[in-house]
């Protein structure tokens, strides 16, 4: 065994599945994010804004027969 610095050239491993499937995750990710943010700006005026939203209440009167 020599201790002087060896001439061969390192090559890079390539990928393995498990980095695929991390880059892959994390580019879904991305989509789905961007995609609930189109969704949220699609209904975000409403949602923020309920003077529309008046409920209508109907008042009935109480029948006292069931009343202890």
């Amino acid at each position: 065994m020599s201790t002087l610095p060896s001439t061969e050239k390192k090559t890079k491993q390539p990928a393995g599945v498990y980095t695929v499937m991390l880059f892959l995750s994390m580019l879904f990710m991305l989509i789905a994010v961007i995609a609930m943010w189109n969704e949220f700006r699609k209904y975000s005026p409403e949602y923020w804004k309920t003077q529309k939203a008046k409920p209508s209440v109907m008042v009935m009167p109480a029948d006292n027969s069931h009343l202890a």
